[in-house]
Parts: C-alpha cells; structure tokens; sequence
C-alpha cells in the first residue's frame, strides 16, 4: 500500500502522468549535452556525450530520491506512526521499492538509447553490465543510510530537513555524473574516489559503456562504505522511533 502510494499519487493530478519519469531525464541530458559538451567543450573520455550524461542522471536520480525521500520519514508521517504500532523500517523500505519502480521505467528509456548507440558501434559493453543489481542494491543501502540517519536527526533540528536536499546537490558535484573521473587531478581525484557513489557510476558506465575508471579495489571500498553507513543507520533510526513523538 505504501508503495502505491508513492507511485501513484505522485502523478494522479498531472496531465502528463509518469511520462514526467522520461522527460526529466531527458530534458536533464539534453541540457548538459549543450552546456558543458558543446559550449564548455569538457570531454566524455570518447563516449557519447548524450548517453554518457543519461546513464549518469538515471542512476544518480535514483541514488538522490531515496536519500531526499528517506530523510523526512519521522517528520511526515507523525500522524501514521502515532496512530498505530508497525515496524518503521518498512516506511523508509517501501520509499526504496517505489523509488526502484521509477527507476525500472527509466531503465526502458536508457536502454533504448543505449541499443541505438551500440548498434552503430559508439559504445562497447563489457561483462560488469552484470553488476548491475549489486550497484542498485548498494546505492538503495548508501541512499537509505543517509535519509535514515537525516531523518533521525531532524525530530530535533528541522534545519536537517532544508539541508539534505542542498548538500546531495552539492554530491552530485563531488561524483563522475557531468564528467568523467579521468579528468580529476591532484587532491580533487582523491576527494572524488572517496566518495562511495563514484566507484558505483564509474563501474556502471565501464559495463554498459566500455569506458570507466573503476577498479576492484574502488568498488570494495564503494560496496563496504554503503552496507556500513547503513547498518549505522539502521541503529540510529531504530533508537530514534522509541522516543520521537516526544520530540516530533
């Protein structure tokens, strides 16, 4: 039921309905393809650059609605958990699975282009397309880890709430989405490899793409980071709902 919820209310008012699932990342694509590919001219490492920025989108959008979804749980559902007595963790679980289903109808759109550009031999997939599920699963884990531990700390400070959503923006910068890793230098290359999202979309395009950065060693430290900083999240979270209608 939460999951319907989640789908299906998010649109039930629109006019274009889930089609909004397709135009975002499109419209999101096409806007970097002409900022920073043909007027800022930053390279794709050889890949195409329209693809190179979807594959990134899709799977980032994923990455950073779970964890925007996810941070506001205690908060906004006070009145449902107030009521009646069920886990709480299904709530943050259930965000994930609807969060998957938006992802599974945008997987149909990269897949097309992803036909097209292969078929006329633009990219060359390797055997880590086979990862996949891994890196979805991990990216729910690193996305619910951070919701969960936002979402904990705001029955008492509210200014958790505004600044999730400005400091995933702000990740989003610090990861291989607009651009490759190979171009990072120095400090900034170290900055970027310890984030756990990096090793994941550089794997990601190394397998559906042919081109990436990612090495075993990278996408350990990514997997291992992710189950960590959830199982820490799971505790938090589990203390926190003992005792948050107090605060809430």
């Amino acid at each position: 039921m939460l999951v319907r919820r989640d789908v299906v209310t998010v649109y039930k008012q629109t006019l274009l309905g889930p089609l909004w699932l397709f135009i975002q990342p499109l419209l999101t694509s096409g806007t970097q393809f002409i900022i920073f590919n043909q007027v800022a001219g930053l390279q794709t490492d050889g890949l195409p650059a329209f693809l190179f920025y979807l594959t990134g989108n899709v799977f980032w959008s994923y990455f950073a609605t779970c964890t925007i979804n996810t941070s506001n749980i205690f908060v906004g559902n006070k009145d449902l958990f107030g009521k009646v007595y069920f886990p709480r963790t299904v709530v943050p679980l259930s965000l994930a699975v609807s969060t998957l289903v938006k992802l599974g109808l945008q997987l149909l759109l990269f897949a097309f282009f992803w036909v097209w550009y292969w078929y006329h031999g633009s990219i060359h997939p390797t055997p880590a397309a086979l990862l996949l599920p891994v890196h979805v699963l991990m990216m729910a884990l690193l996305g619910l880890g951070i919701g969960m531990i936002a979402s904990s700390l705001s029955t008492r400070y509210r200014d958790v709430s505004f600044l999730i959503g400005f400091a995933v923006q702000l990740l989003m910068f610090l990861t291989p989405v607009i651009y490759p890793l190979s171009l990072a230098k120095g400090l900034l290359r170290k900055c970027i490899e310890a984030n756990p999202m990096t090793g994941i979309i550089e794997s990601i395009r190394h397998g559906f793409l042919g081109s990436g950065a990612a090495d075993t060693h990278m996408l350990i430290y990514s997997y291992s980071f992710c189950v960590a900083l959830f199982m820490l999240a799971l505790l938090i979270f589990n203390r926190t709902e003992k005792a948050f209608i107090d605060t809430v």
